[in-house]
């Protein structure tokens, strides 16, 4: 009996003191299966704030998890960028000319699985910021979206980068 004692003893740790009487019991330490990350927004526009959200901070892996598998994105009059891979690569593209993106929200209306937003977005490319009106139509169906299409003025759009450069330049001089 290595440990000294009678046979069939185990030797067991004592027990905590016990808490005075009326002290409440604090709750278990958290386990892996009561551990849950922040479950995904599922309402139709906080899935759409979400996504423009994770595009200002630049964070295209965050985007993409917003959007359905087979989501259809489209600049109008533009061809379609149609399912993940198509669409990130279009955003992927788009994104490594901004330094910064902020999205401006106008209106925001939802009707069930559809939001439409009126914004202005704005693409900062090294010091020009260039801010354009942008009407955008979604469809979210069980947390995803499935239809993102833009639509802009595209000589406002133009115009707005000539603006951000002449502000750029002007700022230079006149600091």
């Amino acid at each position: 009996m290595a440990d000294g004692g009678a046979p069939g003893y185990r030797h067991c740790p004592s027990p905590a003191p016990a808490a005075p009487p009326g002290t409440p019991t604090p709750p278990p330490p958290p386990t892996p299966a009561t551990i849950s990350p922040t479950p995904a927004p599922t309402d139709p526009t906080e899935v759409v704030r979400a996504f423009l959200t994770a595009l200002e901070a630049l964070d295209l892996p965050a985007a993409m998890a917003l959007c359905h598998p087979d989501v259809v994105y489209q600049n109008v009059p533009l061809k379609p960028a149609r399912g993940r891979a198509q669409v990130e690569t279009t955003l992927r593209q788009m994104l490594r000319f901004a330094s910064a993106f902020r999205v401006d929200y106008i209106n925001v209306a939802a009707d069930g699985p559809v939001v439409l937003t009126e914004r202005t977005d704005v693409i900062t490319t090294g010091p020009v910021a260039a801010g354009f009106w942008v009407c955008g139509t979604f469809e979210v169906h069980d947390g995803l979206i499935t239809l993102w299409r833009d639509r802009f003025d595209w000589v406002d759009l133009g115009l707005s980068f000539v603006r951000g450069g002449v502000k750029a330049v002007v700022h230079k001089i006149r600091p």
